[in-house]
């Protein structure tokens, strides 16, 4: 294993800031961002710039940007740039396509949801149901293991469109979606798919997942702030969203409203750029982003076990989901008599950065019994070390003896 987490720590400027260096769970909310993703951002932001074009130096450097974006954001997901689309936010690009996809749904079609996924991939998709007169059919999960239900109870032919996630961002747990991509193109249905919380953590290759849509967001694995979704170019040019008269009609254009970022689109190249080179090694950038994220992934289930492990070894420590399948190193957990919110305060008050809540997994907490509240929620990032998960251990020791 050529993982060296010192070296890839010395590029995140944040890291060291502060007296106290703080350990980092709270990447699933949002990655701590390495120095050249600023550099990129603040170079574009300096440049001369304009609209897209070909004719000054100006516009041909937005072009360019634009297009690095496309494919460096293919290279990462095994996509075709031409049906990578960027938006303001995950959450913001599904409800533009459940929105364009509704305009064919009309009383008795259905729509499949679960309870294990972020709310953004479930309330933008009721809601556009529930406008076009179609029917929601919720797939449940076990509580106890955090593993998804079978889906294929809940498919027919009026099913439209099934929207499932990659990874929960509540437990981790990663539902077999080349399984379920099978059932639902059976059923003459299309997939969406959440890769939010996947993405940052393992390799992702679209054909072989099987999703039509596939949707992440650049700040969960060290880029900006920004959405994305994916799709094969000759699905979207079946699209027709709402836009502007004056806007282009070509794809993936038709869908992006507005001036795109500039800015966020170099920092997102840069941030893929910086995942292809977490181990050395030559070779296509696909070729080394799958294997740099291989490694990340052997790095991040070590420390996993890791903490699971500590956690588990602590009386009056519940932790929730035992997903037997993948999952991503993310725990969910609970202090037995201690209000999660407080858990969270002690940690922050060492140094560690471990929040609570449901995070916008509501359906997933509440089914969890969690209700709106949640529980503390530990994630494992491309530069957290062993030390860092020894702290977290320790603070909630401290917490039980006090």
């Amino acid at each position: 294993m050529t993982y060296d987490v010192q070296t890839i720590r010395a590029h995140f400027p944040a890291l060291d800031a502060g007296d106290l260096r703080a350990a980092h769970f709270d990447g699933p909310g949002g990655s701590q961002v390495p120095r050249v993703v600023g550099e990129a951002v603040a170079g574009t932001l300096c440049a001369a710039i304009a609209n897209r074009g070909v004719v000054t130096a100006a516009e041909r450097r937005a072009s360019e940007v634009v297009t690095e974006a496309r494919l460096a954001v293919a290279d990462l997901l095994a996509a075709d740039p031409a049906g990578v689309v960027f938006g303001r936010s995950m959450t913001q690009l599904t409800y533009d396509f459940s929105r364009t996809l509704a305009q064919k749904w009309g009383p008795g079609d259905e729509v499949v949801v679960t309870r294990l996924d972020h709310d953004a991939n479930i309330r933008p998709w009721v809601q556009a149901a529930a406008a076009a007169g179609a029917t929601v059919r919720w797939a449940d999960f076990d509580p106890a293991t955090g593993e998804l239900a079978p889906i294929g109870g809940l498919l027919s032919e009026r099913t439209r469109l099934v929207a499932v996630t990659a990874a929960s961002n509540l437990l981790g747990t990663r539902p077999d979606i080349p399984a379920i991509a099978a059932q639902v193109h059976a059923a003459g249905a299309l997939l969406y798919v959440d890769g939010v919380h996947l993405t940052p953590h393992a390799p992702v290759d679209l054909a072989g997942l099987g999703a039509d849509f596939y949707a992440c967001s650049p700040y969960k694995f060290l880029g900006p702030h920004l959405g994305v979704v994916a799709a094969a170019p000759a699905l979207l040019e079946t699209l027709h969203p709402d836009k502007l008269l004056p806007s282009t009609n070509a794809v993936p254009e038709r869908f992006e409203l507005g001036t795109l970022p500039y800015e966020l689109l170099a920092g997102t190249t840069a941030a893929i750029g910086f995942l292809a080179g977490l181990v050395p090694g030559t070779g296509s950038r696909r070729s080394r982003l799958l294997r740099s994220l291989a490694e990340l992934e052997a790095h991040e289930n070590a420390l996993l076990a890791r903490l699971d492990g500590g956690l588990a070894a602590l009386p009056g420590v519940t932790r929730y989901g035992a997903p037997e399948r993948y999952r991503t190193p993310t725990v969910l957990f609970s202090v037995d008599g201690v209000v999660s919110q407080a858990v969270h305060e002690h940690l922050g008050a060492l140094g560690v950065n471990a929040p609570a809540g449901s995070f916008y997994a509501l359906e997933c907490s509440r089914r969890l019994g969690l209700g709106d509240a949640g529980a503390v929620r530990a994630g494992i990032a491309p530069y957290t070390t062993e030390d860092d998960v020894d702290r977290l251990l320790a603070g909630v020791k401290s917490l039980l003896r006090d």
